[in-house]
């Protein structure tokens, strides 16, 4: 018998097993305090919103809120409309998917199917610095760069205007969706891009009519995400669109998104319990909604198309 055995410190022995059950049993509680965490406080937000909203609709019609046309909660008279932060926030979300979505695919689709590895060695590393990079930079690179070249092309674009905030917000999501859908890609089987090949298809037609539909959940993921981070961009959008709640579809023009109201009526001096306070919650309520359901139309979405390979 080994001294080891003798002594129960083998591979095999007691009291090694103890401690490994042991060190399993307090990994799967951490695991699970974890889980019960991240619940907890998610029900915390919600039942927090849930109580402030009602609170607010107490003394605004839900109706004036949702379908009114002017927001002036900081002003006499008030008015509680959200239709003009919907519509800025709209705004945002289009044009920033329009600059991200299209240039995500195709330098998704030019790293997994074309770039060599030294192409990709170097051009994934410059996609992770624009994604590192601070939101307040790309507010004030909107402001000095992309505003004045947007002014000498239309001379009556505003100095604060939401086609500057959309152009940067979907620079700074471009990178995810960039990752997303490179990730999507490479996970298409080999086998379908080499037997497309083998019937005589070019580049193009493999990737285009073989590897994209075969990713399309993986695609269509991105493209929710991109837009979920679009929705609640802040600061970028606070410092290059404005704060002026205008419902308008001309992207030349000022607008206030619904994250840049939350962030105005935080910084000010707005007394906790008010009404104007508790529009924070509503708009918030408004958000919190709106990205639920495009996650659940996401996730719907992906389980009727996703791709299984064997």
């Amino acid at each position: 018998m080994s001294n080891s055995a003798l002594v129960g410190t083998g591979p095999n022995s007691p009291l090694r097993t103890r401690k490994l059950r042991l060190v399993e049993w307090a990994l799967n509680k951490f695991f699970l305090f974890c889980a019960l965490l991240s619940v907890v406080t998610t029900a915390a937000v919600i039942v927090i919103l849930a109580v402030e909203t009602i609170s607010f609709f107490d003394e605004v019609s839900p109706i004036d809120f949702l379908f009114g046309t002017r927001w002036t909660p900081l002003l006499e008279p008030k008015h509680y409309g959200i239709l003009p932060l919907l519509s800025g926030t709209f705004l945002i979300v289009v044009g920033s998917s329009l600059v991200a979505l299209p240039i995500g695919v195709a330098c998704a689709v030019y790293l997994s199917e074309y770039a060599g590895d030294r192409t990709r060695s170097v051009v994934k590393p410059v996609l992770e610095v624009l994604a590192g990079i601070p939101t307040v930079v790309y507010g004030y690179f909107a402001l000095t760069a992309v505003t004045p070249a947007l002014r000498a092309v239309f001379p009556e674009t505003q100095i604060f205007n939401a086609a500057s905030a959309a152009i940067v917000v979907g620079i700074m999501v471009l990178p995810m969706v960039a990752s997303l859908c490179d990730d999507a890609l490479r996970s298409v089987p080999d086998s379908l891009r080499q037997g497309a090949y083998s019937l005589g298809a070019t580049s193009f037609e493999v990737s285009s009519r073989v590897v994209i539909p075969a990713a399309l959940s993986g695609i269509f993921a991105a493209f929710v995400l991109a837009v979920s981070r679009a929705i609640g961009e802040t600061m970028a959008v606070t410092l290059a669109a404005g704060a002026t709640p205008n419902l308008t579809l001309n992207p030349l023009e000022s607008i206030q998104t619904m994250t840049a109201y939350i962030v105005q009526v935080s910084l000010g001096d707005t007394p906790a319990g008010e009404l104007t306070y508790k529009t924070l919650f509503a708009v918030a309520a408004v958000l919190f909604t709106l990205t639920l359901v495009l996650n659940l139309i996401a996730s719907k979405v992906m389980s009727k198309y996703q791709e299984v390979y064997e």
